[in-house]
């Protein structure tokens, strides 16, 4: 699915969010420079877009990975055209399988793609074994606003629009369909905090953004 929808997914992200991925990303990136991270690992990279924001406010190493190769393909030539392919490596590898030693990085981030795992306890698992001790995660991820209005027109918004939007941009209603779908059942807020906890990390905070459409979660081993 998301080899599919490969070539439009960073364009229809921006059209979606009204262009606010691009100022959460960067939220993100800071967070995670502020601690001076010598290797970071961006899971479910996708086209790399955290990645890049990841290298232009850190001095570390980043690698990406995904299990989408279209969305690698993209994702190298935008890091090639940045001219930051020495400091970014994006591999094929799976978020819930991952090849790396234990404790290998220093910290580690996931941007809107922590929802798509298909065992998610497997997949937090899989981080905390790769993530060096006292290492960051930090997670960007979509959330449901918890009031009126908000909540309904959060709903009418991904249920109606963003499938119609991705049939007409991507081609691909099923997907953005799908992508809508997973949204609203994800486990946000306290009880993504909890899922965190049970997978051994410590010191987890949530912070939603933009009324809780999404929400940053940040958390150590």
């Amino acid at each position: 699915m998301f080899d599919r929808i490969a070539n439009t997914y960073d364009r229809l992200n921006g059209l979606i969010t009204f262009g606010m991925d691009k100022t959460w990303r960067k939220r993100v990136a800071k967070m995670i420079a502020a601690n001076n991270p010598e290797i970071i690992l961006d899971a479910a990279t996708g086209t790399g877009a955290l990645a890049i924001d990841l290298a232009r406010h850190s001095s570390g190493r980043i690698i990406g990975v995904d299990i989408s190769g279209e969305m690698l393909s993209i994702g190298k030539e935008k890091i090639k055209h940045l001219e930051l392919d020495h400091k970014i490596t994006l591999e094929l590898n799976d978020a819930e399988a991952l090849s790396f030693d234990s404790n290998t990085f220093d910290a580690i981030s996931i941007g809107f793609g922590v929802r798509n795992f298909d065992n998610l306890n497997k997949g937090l698992s899989e981080i905390f074994r790769v993530l060096k001790p006292g290492g960051q995660l930090v997670i960007l991820e979509t959330s449901v606003p918890k009031y009126f209005p908000f909540k309904q027109g959060y709903y009418f918004f991904s249920h109606w629009i963003i499938p119609i939007l991705g049939k007409i941009f991507s081609r691909d209603k099923l997907a953005y369909e799908y992508l809508s779908d997973s949204a609203s059942v994800f486990p946000h807020g306290k009880k993504f905090n909890g899922i965190l906890k049970e997978n051994k990390f410590i010191t987890i905070a949530d912070h939603p953004q933009m009324l809780g459409i999404v929400t940053i979660y940040t958390a150590f081993k």
